[in-house]
């Protein structure tokens, strides 16, 4: 098995940490993965994306032209990626800041309104983590728990406070769809 995922949003949304999270959670479960993070100037606003490659053997490229799997957090993102992805492949769609609908008949889209839910849950800016879950009940790469667990592990000090309430959100993006 081997799936390359892309992350992708504007810089505050939280996509190159997702990205991280999963690649930690990869590589603690013994797989092979790559990471690699991009991203404009800009601080908060700007373009951001990552590129997660996980597989039961060694990766030959890091590089990725037809992702297997994309998370879409923006309408630029979508943009990008769906003219590219491979036919079959999963997009996760923060559908709560895009406005129109898919160009393409041969994805699997699964629509989320990823902020209004995290917000409900108590922060908006947990959107990356309920999506990423959303991914992985639609794309079972890794166990949830093995994300959770990703969590404790490599979750800066400085975030420790927002652990519970991250474990929250990959239980309930889990629950969806």
């Amino acid at each position: 098995m081997e799936k390359s995922i892309v992350i992708s949003g504007f810089g505050g949304q939280g996509t190159l940490f997702a990205g991280q999270i999963l690649a930690y959670a990869a590589m603690d479960a013994g797989k092979h993965v790559t990471w690699i993070p991009s991203y404009g100037p800009e601080m908060r606003g700007g373009t951001a994306n990552c590129t997660v490659v996980i597989s039961d053997e060694e990766i030959g490229s890091p590089i990725v032209s037809s992702p297997d799997i994309v998370i879409a957090m923006n309408l630029p993102s979508v943009d990008k990626y769906e003219p590219i992805m491979k036919t079959g492949s999963t997009m996760i769609v923060n559908r709560s800041l895009v406005d129109r609908g898919y160009k393409r008949e041969d994805l699997n889209i699964v629509d989320i309104m990823a902020n209004e839910i995290s917000e409900e849950m108590g922060n908006v800016r947990l959107a990356n983590m309920l999506l990423l879950a959303v991914m992985l009940k639609h794309e079972p790469i890794l166990p949830i728990e093995n994300v959770k667990q990703a969590l404790i592990d490599h979750l800066p000090d400085r975030h420790k406070k927002t652990l519970e309430l991250n474990q929250d959100v990959l239980d309930k993006g889990y629950s969806l769809k």
